[in-house]
């Protein structure tokens, strides 16, 4: 099956317990929570390096930011990921989990001095974003062992991903011309161990996207190394692999992606003197957005001019709807073969009016009090949690292979919330536990 095929695909929304057992779980951890699922996690990664078994060393780096919690890191960490980091916090979750050395690489994006002095400390692999930023590096904390830099290729490319936008507006990556300078900056600084990077999409599914992106960085590896003798350790083709959020969408064909990539590597590194060069990812998504979900419960339903279910989460347990327009599959528990008679908008209780998970959707008939399921919450859902309107994250479950459930965050409290003021406790009168 191909990304060009017409004909109409099913990807199963599913949710991985019965009803029965989600309900248990719900007397003991009150909705909302993210609820994710150890097993596809694991099936996911596995997937991808299987993907690239022929390639030596391969190495994918969890990009921390989907999902920054330790629990679930380590699961991929147990067969062999890395990590993507880009904050001192996510340093500190990496190590956590037991992810060490240059199984870390750092991908800088404005970084404070500190953030490079933790990534150092734990021999992480240093991304630089910018030219600039090896003087600060070298004057802040010192220059690494190993350095890698990020390449915006906006010289040669014009078309952009809707989530990270065109390359001439990114923020992101050096020049071509100052990718080349800057590793012959390093070089006369002593430097001797080099990677490079790129970042080009985001939930893109699409594999003509990332064989492109590869013959794009093979082509620049060889032309630096040509000019100024470097031979790279690893090439990091970034992540971006998207999902199928909707149920009639193609998942992405990674056999396409494998295959285009290592024709490609054989074309173009192998007979240039570097065979040898480790391809590396930092995938988030793929990894664990299938692999959660946002459990609610409805409170109220309001019929005015259009029909409102209201839950108990709103926007700040999952703003990819009100960010980017996003789509997410909702069922309903215990109706999910039931007919989708009814239009609502979803929506949570913030004083916005984009507060809303779902517009005009069909489904069932929903009533004040049924479980609300919206999928595909794994990746960049409670890791985006704000605090606006004086609204609290949610709790986060993780489903472990043999069916137990364990909190692996709890839900913030009042105390939690107010914790950095400075105004006197005894005004706030709180109930403590």
């Amino acid at each position: 099956m191909n990304e060009n095929q017409a004909e109409t695909f099913h990807t199963p929304k599913i949710f991985p317990m019965t009803e029965d057992a989600l309900r248990e779980v719900i007397k003991k951890y009150p909705t909302p929570f993210h609820i994710y699922d150890e097993k596809t996690i694991r099936e996911n990664f596995r997937k991808l390096r299987e993907t690239f078994a022929w390639a030596p060393d391969f190495r994918e780096h969890f990009a921390i930011k989907a999902t920054p919690n330790p629990y679930l890191v380590e699961i991929m960490a147990r067969d062999g990921a890395g990590t993507d980091c880009s904050s001192t916090a996510e340093l500190y979750i990496s190590e956590a989990a037991g992810v060490v050395g240059e199984k870390i690489i750092l991908t800088s994006n404005d970084t404070p001095a500190e953030e490079f002095r933790k990534a150092l400390e734990l021999g992480a692999i240093i991304n630089l974003d910018d030219i600039t930023h090896i003087e600060y590096l070298e004057q802040k904390a010192r220059l690494p062992e190993i350095i890698s830099f990020r390449y915006n290729p906006a010289d040669i490319m014009n078309d952009g991903n809707d989530i990270i936008g065109r390359p001439a507006e990114a923020k992101y990556g050096l020049t071509r011309k100052q990718i080349f300078e800057a590793y012959k900056i390093c070089l006369d600084k002593g430097i001797n161990r080099f990677g490079l990077h790129t970042m080009i999409a985001s939930n893109e599914r699409k594999s003509s996207t990332f064989i492109y992106t590869a013959r794009i960085m093979f082509e620049l590896a060889v032309k630096i190394k040509n000019e100024l003798g470097i031979t790279f350790e690893f090439i990091n083709l970034g992540g971006g692999l998207g999902i199928p959020y909707r149920p009639d969408e193609l998942p992405v064909d990674l056999k396409m992606i494998g295959d285009g990539i290592k024709k490609l590597f054989f074309e173009i590194l192998v007979p240039n003197g570097l065979g040898n060069v480790r391809l590396a990812m930092e995938s988030g998504r793929a990894m664990t957005g299938s692999a959660g979900w946002l459990v609610s419960t409805v409170l109220h339903e309001k019929n005015t001019y259009k029909n409102y279910i209201g839950l108990d989460s709103c926007m700040s347990d999952l703003m990819r709807p009100a960010l980017y327009d996003a789509y997410h599959h909702i069922t309903i528990l215990g109706k999910e073969n039931a007919p989708c008679v009814e239009t609502y908008d979803v929506t949570g209780s913030l004083c916005e009016n984009n507060d809303k998970f779902a517009i005009d959707r069909r489904l069932p008939k929903i009533e004040v009090g049924d479980v609300v399921i919206i999928h595909d919450t794994g990746a960049h859902g409670h890791a985006m949690g704000f605090n606006y309107n004086g609204k609290l994250r949610s709790a986060e479950l993780l489903i472990r292979e043999n069916g137990s459930v364990e909190m692996i965050r709890r839900a913030e409290t009042l105390n939690d919330y107010f914790a950095t003021l400075n105004f006197p406790n005894s005004r706030l009168k709180l109930k403590t536990k």
